[in-house]
């Protein structure tokens, strides 16, 4: 590896490699050296558009992948994501995948293997990790001044704020709200928590909005969820409720609440409007809720006022660990688990049953032999 030069490629064209391409022309030492996209001719497109000098394009992102690369982004839509990570870590590049990690857990577990097996890092796009008041609250609830935390409820609804195209096609995106932005929601808690072990899940989902032309204009093609909701426990005695929203006749569906034995956390969503409330930014407000001196009282938890492009930051924080030869700074193992979750979700639905939640043994834990 070239210490002065990372050099990466970008597969997929879609919107969110055009955030990508940005994020990474703002990092000294990088050079995007190559775009592929399945779409004849949408490649090319891209680079010129984007004003990407000397940059290639490719129509098979496998001729991407014979190129002197340090790491690849994946942008395609969700049903595509395991064969282009596999074979890009096979290949030996290092790889930013975009959320959700996967549309099966299977498909997620193929990627961490190869992630093991080729000793070269699988990362999960999760920006919003990034704020530091995400990192506010994960410090207060592993701190342990809530006592030992039994119950969380987490998730967010819009109001009216549902996408088009891929992601309300289930053979493209293999899930819809629940995958799109409710794995904001999940890894808000559950990385909290420091991802628990998930056991059993008892879930319902519905597309009342989606599939009706007065609120959706592909209702003809929309056949994933637009709500959802779930209880899910966990190790420890643990319980999550989980929820989420595309469309409703609601304004929120409230704040993501932790429930422990000495006090209570409290956090708001930023921002207002359809498609706000839910977890892909930044926090609105924190409180803590406890007793003192013998009476009950309420702690508001200052935020960190900042102006940090998130999105840029996951970015850079996958160069800077292609520089430094460290670790995935969200390792794929750990979205595995989430996977696990939503995985249970879209089962419990489909029986109308609570269903067991099975997370490989080895998510967490030594990589595996060689082989």
């Amino acid at each position: 590896m070239n210490t002065n030069l990372i050099r990466v490629g970008i597969i997929g064209s879609g919107g969110i490699a055009g955030m990508h391409a940005a994020a990474y022309k703002t990092i000294p030492g990088v050079e995007i050296a190559a775009v592929a996209d399945a779409i004849p001719g949408k490649a090319a497109e891209f680079v010129e558009r984007h004003g990407l000098s000397g940059t290639l394009a490719y129509d098979d992102y496998r001729e991407l992948l014979q190129l002197d690369l340090d790491g690849v982004s994946i942008c395609t839509p969700n049903s595509a994501h395991r064969q282009p990570t596999v074979d890009s870590l096979q290949a030996g590049k290092h790889v930013l995948l975009e959320k959700p990690m996967s549309v099966t857990l299977d498909e997620g577990l193929d990627m961490v293997r190869a992630s093991r097996r080729s000793g070269r890092m699988l990362t999960i796009g999760f920006q919003p990790r990034y704020d530091p008041n995400m990192k506010l609250i994960q410090d207060i609830v592993r701190s342990g001044k809530l006592g030992k935390v039994y119950y969380v409820e987490t998730g967010g609804g819009r109001r009216r704020g549902m996408p088009g195209g891929t992601f309300i096609r289930k053979e493209l995106a293999g899930a819809g709200a629940m995958a799109d932005i409710g794995c904001y929601s999940l890894d808000l808690a559950l990385n909290a928590l420091d991802y628990p072990k998930p056991l059993t899940v008892s879930a319902s989902t519905f597309n009342h909005f989606g599939r009706n032309p007065i609120y959706h204009p592909e209702a003809d093609r929309f056949d994933v969820e637009d709500f959802g909701t779930a209880l899910i426990r966990f190790e420890g005695d643990l319980t999550l409720h989980f929820k989420i929203s595309w469309a409703m006749h609601l304004d929120s569906l409230g704040t993501t609440n932790f429930l422990g034995t000495d006090a209570g956390l409290k956090i708001t969503p930023f921002g207002q409007g359809n498609w706000s409330g839910v977890w892909d930014g930044k926090v609105g407000s924190i409180q803590m809720f406890h007793d003192f001196m013998g009476g009950q009282t309420m702690t508001q938890v200052p935020l960190v006022e900042h102006a940090i492009d998130l999105f840029r930051e996951k970015v850079r924080d996958f160069v800077d660990a292609i520089r430094e030869g460290r670790g995935a700074p969200i390792p794929g193992e750990q979205i595995l688990i989430q996977q696990a979750i939503i995985d249970g979700v879209l089962r419990s639905a489909e029986q109308r049953a609570e269903v067991s939640v099975s997370v490989p043994d080895f998510a967490g834990g030594p990589a595996e032999e060689q082989g």
